[in-house]
């Protein structure tokens, strides 16, 4: 069925009942919601129905059911003709994690800037979980999903389709089921691999991020760095990855490696007592440290033992979000956060515009911001 003979049955359909879902005229012609979507949005453009999510209504059916009323959540009719080309998109986010604010504001302004609503939904505790958060966003009208699914998720046991997410920023092979939904899929932050199918993603490039502090450190002298991070954080195997590389190929012995994070009884000083013996006996003189908070607290520590940053460690943190706020204002990395919310909300005004484009997959590359802490270049015979 050509395209034009699609939207005029889509049309026939919506004067004969007054009403039509997406999902009933998609199975109906065969073809798919997201193809179906885009014919109302087209019919709404030319004013011949009435967008209301999930569906579209006769303009007779939509002045009678008084769509011009106000809306409530997101399956109140759409109430005039300034917001039939709004787009909705859903915007699943991990929980309590000061990382993706930013992101989150990267997608508000985005959305503000292109007439696009937003409803945001906190990731779930299993992918049972948020596979019923993302059916209920689909039901209600979304017409893409923007999806940050939070690290170490799995799934319930005997749940359908179901399949471990990793605890790593990419979810490669995990997570087949946001690539069977029938609306589009933007993963944000998260990378997918050579099993995202029909998934779209954008992410900033942690690897490239970590190689960027190794090479400066190295620059300043140091000839052995230490990777310090949590291994519980999602971006962790990502930075692991491009410190390696980093190290390679510059010739640097790659390590030590220290894991930190809360355990059972420990507070934060017990969480570097090795690193910080380390840096007492002169092992270690440079870091990289992921995160902000982590390498505030180092630094505190540091200093509470009569050990100076950077003289006695030169530290490079990864996020900088806290990092200028540092006693020794911090050398960061900064992902591009807001960047990566905006480029995937334009990803999903693309996708939803034109079904049939080229799938993009984005990696954004992070800067490096020079302050106090990773010092300058070390003395001879004092090499990291």
């Amino acid at each position: 069925m050509l395209t034009e003979e699609r939207r005029e049955a889509i049309l026939r359909m919506v004067e004969r009942r007054g009403t039509i879902t997406v999902k009933d005229a998609a199975a109906e012609l065969g073809v798919s919601a997201v193809t179906v979507r885009q014919d109302v949005r087209d019919l709404a453009a030319r004013g011949l129905v009435v967008r209301v999510h999930g569906g579209a209504m006769s303009p007779a059916a939509a002045q009678q059911a008084d769509v011009s009323g106000p809306a409530t959540a997101l399956t109140a009719a759409r109430p005039a003709a300034r917001r039939e080309q709004e787009y909705v998109l859903g915007l699943v986010v991990p929980p309590g994690d000061y990382y993706y604010p930013e992101i989150i504001r990267g997608v508000q302004d985005a959305a503000r800037t292109h007439g696009v609503r937003v409803v945001l939904a906190v990731s779930g505790e299993t992918l049972a979980e948020n596979q019923e958060q993302v059916r209920r966003l689909v039901a209600a009208g979304a017409d893409g999903l923007l999806l940050m699914p939070r690290a170490g998720l799995e799934p319930v046991e005997g749940a359908e389709g179901a399949g471990p997410v990793d605890g790593a920023a990419s979810v490669e092979g995990a997570e087949p089921w946001p690539a069977g939904l029938d609306v589009p899929v933007v993963l944000v932050d998260r990378r997918a691999g050579a099993a995202a199918g029909r998934l779209e993603q954008v992410a900033s490039d942690h690897a490239h991020g970590a190689g960027l502090a190794v090479r400066h450190l190295a620059g300043l002298g140091h000839g052995r760095i230490a990777l310090v991070a949590r291994a519980e954080s999602p971006n962790t195997p990502l930075i692991r990855e491009g410190y390696e590389a980093a190290c390679r190929d510059l010739g640097l012995t790659v390590g030590p490696e220290f894991s930190i994070g809360p355990a059972d009884g420990t507070a934060p000083a017990d969480w570097f007592e090795e690193l910080v013996r380390a840096v007492e006996a002169g092992d270690v003189r440079a870091a990289l440290v992921h995160n902000d908070l982590d390498a505030v607290t180092l630094v505190g520590l540091l200093q509470a033992r009569g050990l100076r940053v950077p003289e006695d460690l030169a530290i490079v943190t990864y996020d900088d979000e806290v990092a200028e706020l540092s006693d020794v204002p911090l050398t960061a990395v900064a992902p591009p956060k807001r960047a990566v919310g905006a480029w995937a909300v334009d990803l999903m005004r693309r996708r939803l515009a034109d079904p049939t484009a080229p799938l993009a997959e984005l990696l954004l590359r992070p800067e490096l911001r020079v302050r106090e802490s990773s010092g300058a270049a070390a003395s001879p015979g004092k090499r990291g």
